[in-house]
């Protein structure tokens, strides 16, 4: 979010933030606000007691946050990294490893369909929130043997008429029922300055620890 820099508002697609949202829930909102309209596209059927949530970066945290939102038992978050910000969410629990073929809904918030549908039980439920390659494959003989439910969760695929209202539904959720404290922790806010030299970090091992951050030119 680039905190302070100009824009058009009357472009289509502009959301506005609710009155009294810090700076910081209306950054992390953005990335819940992917959740709210991606997890919407689920069927009716798909029960959210023990979730397998593919990585640990924001699209990922934003997902964590709102399955929190809709009562999730249990999100076992598959992450590398140690120590991750996302396991600070309520009943988020992070973990190296999945065994293959025992989730019966998996969300890939990382952009690797392949890896996230190795986990599916037979009928289980695939949930593509992150952008994945456009070479990325998913083997039709097995979505057939399998009984598998893949559903895209484009962002723009409910319209701009639901935009806002996913967008307000997250910042309000947050600024309500979330620990500010743990809000902060997932934010950084970095001077403008700053940019260049956090952008070559972040293909490094000195990488924020922070899933979000905010450029501020203030």
């Amino acid at each position: 979010m680039p905190h302070g820099a100009a824009f058009d508002a009357c472009a289509d697609g502009v959301i506005t933030v609710p009155p009294g949202t810090c700076l910081q829930v209306a950054a992390l909102a953005r990335f819940q606000q992917l959740a709210v309209l991606g997890l919407d596209r689920l069927p009716d059927r798909v029960v959210l007691d023990d979730v397998v949530l593919v990585g640990s970066g924001p699209v990922a945290l934003g997902c964590a946050l709102d399955l929190c939102r809709r009562g999730a038992a249990r999100v076992r978050v598959l992450t590398s990294r140690p120590d991750p910000p996302i396991g600070c969410v309520p009943g988020v629990e992070c973990v190296t490893s999945v065994v293959r073929g025992s989730a019966s809904v998996v969300v890939d918030a990382a952009g690797t369909p392949r890896r996230a549908a190795a986990l599916l039980t037979k009928g289980g439920t695939l949930g593509l929130l992150g952008t994945p390659e456009p070479v990325s494959e998913l083997a039709a003989l097995d979505l057939h043997r399998s009984g598998w439910t893949v559903v895209g969760m484009h962002e723009l695929l409910a319209g701009l008429a639901c935009y806002q209202d996913a967008y307000t539904t997250a910042a309000t959720w947050l600024t309500w029922h979330m620990d500010p404290h743990l809000i902060e922790g997932w934010c950084r806010i970095v001077f403008g300055e700053g940019a260049p030299a956090l952008y070559t970090a972040f293909h490094g091992p000195n990488r924020p620890a922070e899933p979000v951050v905010i450029f501020s030119w203030e």
